[in-house]
C-alpha cells in the first residue's frame, strides 16, 4: 500500500487540477480520454484500499471543482450526479449485470437511450411555474447562479401554464444540457479570430465560455441552446418511467432530442450506440457518447446511487475526436493550384477511431494567430472524416525548446519564389511547377479558357504520367503516335484530339489571357484586359503603372500578374504556345467573326458542301467543329439520314439546323 500512496495523491492532484482547467477556465489542457483515464485509475486504486484511505475529499467524489467566485453560488435541491462510463459493448454488458446482481434478479428491464450531448449541464429550477433560477452543475452540490443568461435562451420556457396530474403551487428542477451548435462554434470562432481572439478549443467550452458571462448581454448574441432530459426536485417525483419524463418536458415546452429512444433490452441498446457513432459527424451539434439509463423511475429508487453516480444510468462514450500530441516537425505541400499548405507531423495518437500521425496548419497567419512551435504539445481534433487540425497549443507544457516556424521562400516542389498577395496563402506562380500541373493544364483546356474539346482529366493525366507532356505548350506539339500509346485511345479518337488543338489556334486574346491561369484574372478580367492591350506582347510586357490604368484592374490584379510574368518559366512557356503557331486574335478581329466562340457538329448526308468544307467555313469565322456531341455543342447541322446522332441532340436540348439554316447564319444563299 505505500508505494502506491504517492501515486494517489499525484493523482488526485492532477484531476483537481484539470477539473479547474476544464469546469471554471473553459481551457482545458487533455484532452477527455485522458482525463477519463486518470479518474479510472484513481478509482481502481481507491476501491483497492477500501475503507484504508480517506476519500472524503478525493476528486472521485465530486463532479468538477467549486465554482468561482465571480457568480452567487447556490445548492441544488437535488444532488446534480455524474454518471460512470462505459467504453466498450463488454462494459456495457456489465453494467446490465451489476444491475440484476444488485436486484438479485433476471427480471427483464427496459431502457432509454439519449444522446450524449457534448454541452454544460445546469439545472433550471421552476416555482409555481416560473422559471426563477438557473444553475451550472458546480461540484455537483453547489453551483453557479446563471439564472441572467439561461433566460436569453429562447428554447427555455419562462413560464410553465399547464403541469398535468398536478396543482400549483409546484417546485421542480429541470436538469438540460446547455450548447452550441458546430455551424455557430465555426461562425463564432471565425470572429474571434479576425479580432484578434484566441479561439475556442471546441463547442463544449465554446458554449461554457458563453453560459458564464458576466455581461448577459454577450450571452445573448451567442446562438446557445438546450435539450432537457431530467425531472428532480421537491416534488420531482410521480412519473412512472424515463419516458414519461420525457415525453411531459416536450408537452411543458422544453426541447427534448429527437433521437432519445426507448429499448426492450440492453442488446438493443448496443446496436443503437453504435448507430448514434456513425450518425454523430452529420448531426448539427457535438455528441461524445450515448447515455443509457433504467426506464422504471421505481427501479432507479430501488437501485440509488453510489458516491458519485447513480447505479441506475451509464454514459458510453464514442472514440475521442479531440486528444492531446506533440509537433515532431512541420513539412510543406505544394497544393493542385499552388497553396503552399503547412502539415503538422504529429507524434501518432488514436482520435475518432484512427491513428492521427498530420495535421493541416493552413497558412502562416493560422500558425501565428494561434503560436504553434515545433515540439509544442497540442490539441488536435478530427470531426467526421476531414482531415484533422490543431486546435490549440497547450503552453503551459513548453520547455524552451520549441521552435517557431516559417513558410519558404522558395517552393519545395520546383524551387520558384513563393509570393504571398492579398491573401494569408503563400502560392507558388509558376504554371510548370509539377505539383500543380495537371490542374493548370485541365482549366488550359477548358471550354471558357482554349476550348480543346475531348482533353478531359483521364488523358491529361495518363499524358503526364507517360511524360508525354509537361506542361499546357507540349499539347501543341503532340502526334496521332503519341496519344496511340496511351489506354483507350484509337486511331478516330487520337486525330479528334490532334484535329481539336489545332482548331484551338485562333482563340480570342481574352480566352487566350485567362487560359494562363493567372491568380485573380478571370473571364471578365482577361476580357478587360484584352481590350485594353490588344495583343499578347502588349499584355505579358505592361508595367504596374500601364495595368492599373485599365478600367477595373487594381493594385491586387496588377501584382498578381507582375508576380506571374517575373517566372522565367511562365514566360518560357508562352514562347512555346506562340511558336507552336497559336495566334490569338484582338477584340476587333474577333468582333468581325460570325461564329466566334460557337461550337458546330454536322451529321448526314450534306449537298450544299462537303465535310472539309463545312469546317473550314466555321473556323474562318471563329467557330469550332467537332465530330462528336457534346453539352457543350452550340449547334447540330443535320443533312440526309442523320442517324442518332439527331435524337442526342433533341435530347441534349441542342438546337437543330438544316444546310440552308446553316447557310443563312452565315450570310450565303
Amino acid at each position: 500500500m505505500a508505494h502506491d500512496l504517492p501515486r494517489i495523491e499525484k493523482l488526485r492532484t492532477l484531476i483537481a487540477y484539470h477539473n479547474r482547467r476544464y469546469y471554471q477556465l473553459d481551457d482545458p489542457e487533455i484532452s477527455d480520454a485522458e482525463y477519463d483515464a486518470l479518474m479510472n485509475e484513481l478509482l481502481e486504486l481507491e476501491n483497492r484500499y477500501a475503507g484504508q484511505i480517506d476519500t472524503a475529499d478525493s476528486p472521485t467524489q465530486h463532479v468538477g471543482s467549486e465554482p468561482l467566485d465571480t457568480f452567487e453560488t447556490k445548492y441544488h435541491h437535488t444532488p446534480m450526479l455524474s454518471l460512470a462510463n462505459a467504453f466498450s459493448d463488454e462494459e456495457i454488458i456489465e453494467f446490465r449485470h451489476r444491475i440484476a446482481r444488485f436486484l438479485s434478479s433476471d427480471e427483464e428491464i427496459s431502457f432509454v437511450a439519449e444522446p450524449k450531448i457534448d454541452g454544460i449541464a445546469v439545472n433550471l429550477i421552476y416555482e409555481d411555474g416560473r422559471f426563477v433560477t438557473g444553475l451550472t452543475r458546480g461540484d455537483g452540490s453547489v453551483g453557479e447562479d446563471v439564472t441572467r443568461n439561461l433566460r436569453t435562451l429562447h428554447s427555455i420556457p419562462l413560464e410553465i401554464t399547464h403541469l398535468p396530474g398536478r396543482s400549483m403551487p409546484v417546485t421542480l428542477e429541470i436538469r438540460g444540457e446547455v450548447y452550441l451548435g458546430t455551424d455557430a462554434f465555426k461562425i463564432l470562432n471565425k470572429q474571434r479570430i479576425s479580432e484578434g481572439m484566441s479561439p475556442f478549443a471546441n463547442p463544449r467550452n465554446a458554449a461554457a465560455g458563453s453560459l458564464r458571462q458576466l455581461d448577459s448581454s454577450i450571452t445573448a448574441r451567442r446562438p446557445l441552446d438546450i435539450f432537457c432530459y431530467a425531472v428532480a426536485g421537491i416534488d420531482g417525483e410521480g412519473f412512472d418511467t424515463q419516458w414519461t419524463v420525457l415525453q411531459s418536458l416536450k408537452r411543458w415546452g422544453f426541447k427534448i432530442n429527437p433521437l432519445v429512444r426507448r429499448a426492450s433490452t440492453i442488446d438493443d441498446c448496443i446496436y443503437y450506440y453504435h448507430e448514434l457513432e456513425a450518425r454523430r459527424k452529420d448531426l448539427p451539434y457535438e455528441i461524445d457518447g450515448m447515455v443509457i439509463k433504467v426506464d422504471s423511475r421505481a427501479l432507479q429508487k430501488k437501485l440509488g446511487a453510489v458516491s458519485r453516480s447513480p447505479r441506475w444510468a451509464i454514459a458510453c462514450k464514442f472514440e475521442p475526436l479531440q486528444v492531446t500530441t506533440v509537433i515532431e516537425s512541420i513539412d510543406v505541400q505544394v497544393g493542385r493550384t499552388g497553396v503552399l499548405t503547412p502539415v503538422a507531423k504529429l507524434r501518432p495518437v488514436q482520435a475518432g477511431g484512427v491513428t492521427i500521425s498530420h495535421a493541416t496548419l493552413h497558412n502562416q497567419d493560422e500558425i501565428d494567430k494561434k503560436d504553434l512551435r515545433i515540439g509544442d504539445t497540442v490539441i488536435v481534433q478530427r470531426a467526421g472524416d476531414v482531415i484533422p487540425q490543431v486546435v490549440k497549443a497547450v503552453e503551459s507544457k513548453r520547455n524552451g525548446s520549441e521552435k517557431k516556424f516559417v513558410i519558404p521562400v522558395t517552393c519545395p516542389s520546383c524551387g520558384a519564389v513563393v509570393i504571398k498577395l492579398d491573401e494569408a496563402a503563400h502560392r507558388c506562380m509558376n504554371m510548370n511547377c509539377p505539383a500543380q500541373i495537371r490542374e493548370t493544364i485541365k482549366h488550359f483546356v477548358s471550354r471558357g479558357a482554349m476550348d480543346i474539346d475531348g482533353l478531359g482529366e483521364k488523358a491529361i493525366t495518363q499524358m503526364l504520367d507517360k511524360k508525354i507532356i509537361r506542361n499546357p505548350a507540349d499539347l501543341y506539339y503532340l502526334t496521332e503516335q503519341d496519344l496511340l500509346a496511351l489506354e483507350r485511345f484509337a486511331k478516330k479518337s487520337a486525330a479528334n484530339i490532334i484535329t481539336a488543338i489545332e482548331s484551338s489556334k485562333k482563340p480570342p486574346l481574352a480566352k487566350f489571357i485567362y487560359a494562363l491561369g493567372i491568380r485573380h484574372v478571370g473571364e471578365d478580367t482577361a476580357r478587360l484586359l484584352s481590350q485594353s492591350f490588344g495583343s499578347v506582347e502588349s499584355f505579358t510586357t505592361a508595367s504596374r503603372e500601364e495595368l492599373l490604368q485599365v478600367r477595373g484592374i487594381g493594385e491586387i490584379v496588377a501584382e498578381s500578374i507582375i508576380a506571374f510574368f517575373s517566372q522565367d518559366s511562365n514566360k518560357s512557356i508562352i514562347k512555346r504556345l506562340l511558336d507552336a503557331g497559336i495566334q490569338p486574335q484582338s477584340e476587333e478581329t474577333v468582333r468581325s467573326y460570325l461564329l466566334t466562340g460557337l461550337s458546330f457538329v454536322f451529321t448526314g448526308g450534306l449537298s450544299h458542301f462537303s465535310r472539309s468544307e463545312a469546317k473550314e467555313m466555321v473556323e474562318s469565322q471563329g467557330g469550332s467543329v467537332s465530330s462528336s456531341l457534346s453539352k457543350a455543342t452550340d449547334y447540330v447541322v443535320v443533312g440526309e439520314s442523320p442517324g442518332s446522332k439527331l435524337e442526342k441532340a433533341n435530347n441534349l436540348g441542342i438546337a437543330i439546323l438544316t444546310e440552308t439554316d446553316f447557310l443563312e447564319m452565315l450570310g450565303i444563299g
